[in-house]
């Protein structure tokens, strides 16, 4: 375990401070926001979000809200990924001229799976300070509820809304455990994508254990662990309700892809390339005789043509 020390100021912020003892950082802040639950907003995530002379926001009225029940004021301008690029110049300006800038999203870590990261890019290339209060994040507490190895994970985000674009990322992520990734993985997904995306991982990746974390933090917070096949079916009889974290555990140790997977594979490149371009990809994913992976792509097609 590491050698690890916590450093407690001794005049820590609290809530309703607008400055902790050294005062509130310069530049743009990263402040994470509850998931949920409003207890969850640290003192200091109080303070910087009450010394900002402006708050990027997903969504205005989202925030407006939040500043409402805590006493503040200051000017909301909604940042997203419509206007993200084109909101920038404004934002490098306003921290050109000492204005201090908050940037939250809706609920959560702000850029993971949000708007900002071109900002802090920006930002940052045009030598501007950049910071940020942690706080609440969905997939890792997803992750630490979840009962599956806690690391090494990876973290992918929304996976694509249409059907035939979802598999062939399950499909290039079963290409790479092929090849050697053996990680935990994370995933947001809407509750009336779940039952398909869930019967897509089952088929692509194999009936290992995962967990559906939903409403964290919340009055009806839930996880509910078991095989993914399970899963699939419990939320294809009863769709969840509210926000849906996915975890997913790591794979089994194997060796060559049996039959099974080597067309699950080729399916689901076929579905998004040519022949010769699925071929290439699979073949390189598992390493097998190009031949060999020709000849069953040859055989798919002729079985579903």
């Amino acid at each position: 375990m590491p050698d690890e020390t916590c450093e407690i100021p001794s005049d820590p912020a609290v809530p309703g401070d607008t400055a902790a003892a050294s005062g509130p950082p310069d530049g743009l802040v990263l402040v994470s926001t509850p998931i949920g639950n409003l207890q969850d907003l640290s003192p200091r995530a109080v303070a910087v979000l009450g010394a900002a002379h402006t708050l990027l926001c997903e969504d205005t009225r989202v925030t407006s809200r939040l500043c409402a029940v805590l006493g503040i004021n200051p000017t909301l301008l909604a940042l997203h990924d419509h206007n993200e690029d084109g909101r920038i110049p404004q934002v490098l300006r306003l921290l050109g001229e000492g204005r201090r800038v908050a940037l939250v999203s809706d609920a959560g870590t702000p850029l993971v799976s949000d708007p900002g990261y071109r900002l802090v890019r920006a930002a940052l290339e045009a030598g501007l300070p950049v910071s940020a209060v942690p706080g609440p994040n969905a997939a890792l507490l997803a992750l630490t509820l979840s009962g599956l190895p806690p690391h090494p994970f990876l973290f992918m985000g929304f996976l694509p809304p249409k059907g035939a674009a979802r598999r062939v990322v399950l499909a290039r992520l079963r290409a790479a455990e092929r090849a050697g990734l053996a990680a935990t993985l994370l995933f947001h997904e809407a509750p009336h994508r779940l039952a398909e995306a869930l019967t897509d991982m089952a088929e692509l990746l194999g009936p290992r254990q995962a967990a559906v974390a939903r409403e964290l933090t919340k009055r009806f917070e839930e996880v509910v662990r078991g095989p993914l096949p399970e899963l699939a079916a419990r939320y294809a009889a009863v769709p969840p309700r509210g926000e849906v974290t996915l975890v997913v555990g790591p794979p089994p140790a194997e060796a060559a892809p049996a039959e099974a997977d080597l067309d699950a594979l080729l399916r689901a490149a076929l579905e998004g390339h040519s022949l010769k371009e699925a071929v290439a990809e699979v073949t390189a994913a598992t390493g097998l005789p190009r031949r060999v992976v020709y000849a069953r792509a040859l055989v798919l097609g002729d079985h579903e043509s």
